[in-house]
Parts: C-alpha cells; sequence; structure tokens
C-alpha cells in the first residue's frame, strides 16, 4: 500500500463558527495508480488533498506515505518532504509571469538533487517551440502543461492534481489528462485528481467520492478508458 488516510478530521474556525470539513476519513491507494476524487463543492475535496499534500494540518488522524507518516513529521521535515517527493498541479497554473516556460519548469530541478533531463520534458510535453514564452504568452493549455512540467522534474512520487482541467476547453482537458495518464504509465507516478467531472472517473484506476465531509464510495474500475474517448 503506497497511500494511507486513516481517520482523518478537520475543522475550520472557532466556538459556534466551528465548521466540520472532514470527519473520520480512512482511505486507501495503491503505488502507481491514477485516483478520481469526486464531490460537489464543500466536501472537502481540496482540504482532503492539502492535507494528503501536508500543505495543512489535520485535526486527528494520520496519513501515511510510502511507510512514512508524515501527520507526525515537524514542519520543517514535512516541508523538505513536500519539496522532494509531490507534485502539485493546480486549476489556474501559479507560473511565474517574468520567467519563460524553461525557468518555470527549472524551478522544479533547482530543489531537488536528482531531477528530470529538462530537454527530455519538455518534449514530452510539447513545448519546444514555446521554451522562451513568457505565461502572458502562452494558450491555457501551454500553461498547464508548462505547471505540469514544474511538478514532473523533480520526479515527485505522488502528483496531487486540484481541477487541472477546470479553466480548460474540452479539447484541451482531453490533451491534459492524455498527458496526465502517459506519466501515470511511463514514471509509474501515483496520481490523486480531484475533479468536479465525473467523467474524468474514466480514466482513473480508483475512484473516492466524498460527501459531507465523509467517503461515500470508494470502488476500483475494471473498465479504464484513453483520456482521448472521453466524452462530457
Amino acid at each position: 500500500m503506497f497511500l494511507e488516510v486513516k481517520n482523518l478530521t478537520k475543522s475550520y474556525g472557532e466556538g459556534d463558527n466551528r465548521v466540520k470539513v472532514l470527519e473520520d476519513v480512512s482511505l486507501d491507494i495503491n503505488k502507481g495508480e491514477i485516483c478520481s476524487l469526486l464531490g460537489p463543492s464543500g466536501s472537502g475535496k481540496s482540504t482532503l488533498l492539502n492535507l494528503i499534500g501536508g500543505l495543512e494540518r489535520a485535526d486527528g488522524g494520520d496519513i501515511i506515505i510510502d511507510s512514512l507518516t508524515i501527520s507526525k513529521l515537524r514542519d520543517k521535515e514535512l516541508g523538505e518532504y513536500r519539496r522532494h517527493e509531490l507534485g502539485f498541479i493546480f486549476q489556474f497554473y501559479n507560473l511565474i509571469p517574468d520567467l519563460s516556460v524553461k525557468e518555470n519548469i527549472e524551478i522544479g530541478s533547482a530543489i531537488v538533487s536528482d531531477s528530470m533531463d529538462l530537454k527530455e520534458l519538455i518534449s514530452a510535453l510539447g513545448l519546444e517551440d514555446q521554451c522562451d514564452k513568457l505565461p502572458n504568452q502562452l494558450s491555457g493549455g501551454q500553461q498547464q502543461r508548462c505547471a505540469i512540467g514544474r511538478a514532473l522534474i523533480k520526479k515527485p512520487a505522488l502528483l496531487i492534481c486540484d481541477e487541472p482541467t477546470g479553466a480548460l476547453d474540452y479539447k484541451t482537458s482531453k490533451e491534459i489528462l492524455t498527458l496526465i495518464c502517459d506519466i501515470n504509465k511511463k514514471y509509474d507516478t501515483t496520481i490523486i485528481i480531484a475533479t468536479h467531472n465525473e467523467a474524468i472517473s474514466q480514466i482513473a484506476h480508483r475512484t473516492i467520492r466524498l460527501r459531507d465531509g465523509k467517503i461515500h464510495e470508494n470502488i476500483t474500475n475494471d473498465h479504464i478508458i484513453a483520456a482521448s474517448e472521453l466524452t462530457w
């Protein structure tokens, strides 16, 4: 088992305004799986991703990634783990506007000792002709490819994607999902994709549905289809 979440709880606010966002959440994800995390707004998807990614602390429970209990790490240790082992892809890219495509991707390689080959990665992302352009000179799909490259270059064991196609059109969304699937196959990267789009569950090995901060469904997919075949 690669990722184990045990009895996770998380609340925000104080006193009468305290709201429980996650309640006794437990789940397992195997090494090399793509997991789709589904649920309506307010179901706790992003909070769960933030906890797994070490961006926030849980109120209770444990998170174990590759036999390491990250929920027990000190802040500095957690920062180092996040830096070396985790990759993040967000809906709105979060690229540095004054840096070129190449430079944005290189940022990821600068924080680890063993990074992917930059030229090979840029080629795999289809960004050879965009290397020297700034983010505002790119399409949405090209910006997301750049963001994916920045996350991938440090060879993360776990890739966390929060609505990675939320700001993209239909055609570009399918291209990005195809790229994510290719990454999974080529590097055996464990990937979690949080999304509102039910169709995306068809490319995943596992689908977990959240409702009101609790696991509503956790199923494996025996009929995975290619991202290019998705319709919605």
